[in-house]
């Protein structure tokens, strides 16, 4: 439920928003799930809006600590012609909701799909160059990600999730690159001060992302052959760091 301007109740605390655009109801329940426990927010301090199946509210950003773009089967690279007239209505919405946010300065974080979203938005250029198979890579922090109020919570070098058709080949030019990876030469960004985006997953542990590879296993990230060899490597991956960015993030702009 979206709070009404004004509401009084939410002087104490304003909530986060989440926008899903997760088809799948139990993809969409996980992903706030996930966003809620690693951010240490309650029910009350993390709201959710499913894009794909109702247009995006009318927002009073005041009445909110922090926008959140949870992953998407959509592709921001993929051909015009070729997206569904809901992917267009949500990059619309999306477009015109960080329009808005950037102008602001807002605390926004995109986690996968919001690399695509922020990054067209800004000037970057987004394609298939970098895309990497699911699984744990190793991000490692650039000079200016050490440095940063939210990603100084995670070491210099950890290990994270991914599984991503598209990524950014380019970043916006006034974009500062936080993290990296061998494959991926953009893991996060920054614009401004306070919007970011990543690449990884920061709300995923194992049990997590063995539970989206199941969901997703004819969606053209793997053969889906393959879902019960790309579980077991799953299993075996030591991913502990990432969920330390939705705490930070949280901790920094909750209001």
């Amino acid at each position: 439920m979206i709070p009404a301007s004004g509401d009084t109740t939410l002087a104490a605390v304003r909530p986060f928003l989440l926008l899903s655009t997760r088809a799948d109801d139990h993809a969409a329940e996980s992903e706030y799930e996930s966003f809620r426990r690693f951010g240490g927010l309650t029910a009350d301090e993390l709201h959710q809006v499913r894009l794909e199946r109702v247009p995006l509210p009318a927002l009073d950003l005041d009445d909110w600590s922090g926008i959140v773009v949870g992953g998407s089967p959509f592709c921001t690279s993929d051909p015009e012609d070729e997206k569904s007239e809901v992917q267009l209505r949500v990059e619309r919405e999306l477009a015109g909701l960080l329009d808005e946010v950037v102008a602001r300065d807002m605390p926004f974080l995109g986690a996968c799909y919001g690399v695509g979203t922020l990054g067209v938005h800004q000037g970057g250029v987004v394609d298939r160059t970098f895309g990497e198979p699911v699984g744990a890579v190793e991000v490692t922090l650039s000079d200016a990600g050490r440095g940063d109020p939210v990603f100084r919570a995670v070491p210099d070098a950890f290990d994270a999730f991914v599984g991503h058709k598209e990524a950014l080949r380019e970043p916006p030019p006034h974009a500062v690159v936080l993290a990296s990876s061998p494959g991926c030469p953009v893991q996060a960004f920054r614009v401004g001060d306070n919007l970011y985006a990543t690449q990884f997953h920061p709300e995923l542990d194992v049990p997590g992302i063995v539970e989206r590879v199941r969901i997703y296993r004819d969606a053209g990230y793997f053969p889906p052959d393959d879902v019960d060899r790309v579980v077991e490597a799953l299993r075996t991956s030591h991913v502990v760091h990432p969920p330390a960015l939705l705490r930070a993030f949280v901790a920094r702009y909750a209001r």
